[in-house]
């Protein structure tokens, strides 16, 4: 199950995470949010133990998503050592393509 990251958590739970991360930046009424969601979650149980698989709020929680410039979401980040490795914005991917990416972010030095 994917991890609720907040404004006061975020830096404990990604930035210091020991293990790559991954973060879906939603909000309740974005349709394209709420379509990738199981897609989130099923990555989440995969990967469990290799990537950190998580969601920030952003109308909750607004701090974070303007740290990073997030204005439009869905926005995917990946972190890994505390920094951005890579970003999506939209849903226009697939859950191979986002397998794929997942692999090499956990396999990258």
């Amino acid at each position: 199950m994917a991890i609720q990251f907040t404004d006061d958590n975020f830096e404990v739970e990604v930035l210091k995470s020991e293990i790559p991360v991954l973060v879906d930046f939603f909000a309740d009424w974005c349709g394209p949010c709420q379509a990738i969601a199981p897609m989130i979650e099923t990555l989440a149980k995969e990967f469990d133990g290799k990537i950190k698989i998580g969601k920030v709020n952003v109308d909750e929680n607004p701090q974070t998503p303007s740290k990073y410039g997030v204005r439009g979401i869905p926005n995917l980040i990946f972190f890994k050592n505390g920094e951005v490795v890579e970003q999506i914005v939209g849903a226009n991917f697939s859950l191979e393509e986002m397998r794929t990416k997942l692999e090499k972010l956990a396999t990258k030095k």
